[in-house]
């Protein structure tokens, strides 16, 4: 049994595309300011899991759900879809860069926040850029159009720009796709430290990323929650015979 404050809470909630079921009426709780690892193989509904909490699913066409979300116990579909999003940011695992500069990538959002000091964004830019473990690689060329960064630094700009609302939920789908080892190491160590003042669900086909930084972590499968708990225990001693395959690399 896993414990904690529930900042934010699944409710048998279920997915479909069309007549496609993705998620099957899953219940899960990330812990406020915990890390909860999701993993399980393509196809298990992770994703579209994470497009519910912050109401990106409904953009989807044909996509829908049942069951409940809740932020703070709040169901999400009873706040402004904007103002949750700011709240509730989303890396996706390919980068989606902006066709502007990199400081103005993320200063964007800021900005339609209503901030307009310069010293203010300039803060705000250099503190993002340097948890995303990109502030020494770009500092000297802020000018420059984000899109013209490799893929990997296009990766952590993405990250830099979702962490600049200061989101109280960061979502992460394997953010680490594109970027190297070292690097996603470094962001990881980031990560630990973000979770002091947000809730981290993080989406991962790498199972040693969890066990190294999840305190809680679910295993999915073909869209059902198999099992959940402390990342340690669940790792050294997984109940259900699939998760033990899975974690034991017997399928994936």
């Amino acid at each position: 049994m896993v414990s904690g404050d529930k900042h934010v809470e699944l409710d048998r909630l279920c997915i479909h595309y069309g007549d496609r079921q993705v998620l099957g009426g899953v219940t899960l709780f990330a812990p406020r300011n915990g890390i909860l690892g999701v993993i399980g193989p393509a196809g298990s509904g992770k994703t579209s899991m994470l497009a519910c909490v912050n109401r990106t699913l409904e953009l989807t066409p044909g996509a829908r759900h049942t069951g409940t979300v809740r932020l703070d116990g709040v169901d999400v579909h009873a706040l402004d879809a904007s103002n949750l999003r700011r709240r509730v940011a989303m890396v996706l695992p390919l980068p989606v860069g902006l066709p502007m500069s990199v400081y103005d990538n993320v200063a964007f959002a800021p900005r339609m926040a209503g901030i307009r000091s310069r010293e203010e964004l300039d803060v705000r830019v250099e503190r993002c850029l340097t948890q995303a473990a990109l502030w020494d690689e770009v500092k000297d060329r802020l000018d420059m159009l984000g899109t013209r960064l490799s893929g990997g630094q296009q990766q952590r700009l993405t990250l830099a720009r979702a962490l600049s609302t200061d989101p109280e939920v960061l979502c992460l789908d394997e953010f680490s796709i594109a970027i190297d080892p070292v690097t996603t190491m470094r962001i990881e160590a980031v990560l630990v430290e973000l979770k002091a003042r947000m809730t981290i669900i993080l989406v991962t086909n790498l199972l040693q990323q969890a066990r190294r930084i999840a305190d809680v972590t679910a295993f999915l499968l073909r869209g059902e929650l198999v099992e959940v708990g402390e990342t340690a225990a669940l790792f050294a001693g997984a109940a259900d015979p699939r998760t033990r395959d899975y974690l034991e690399g017997r399928f994936g």
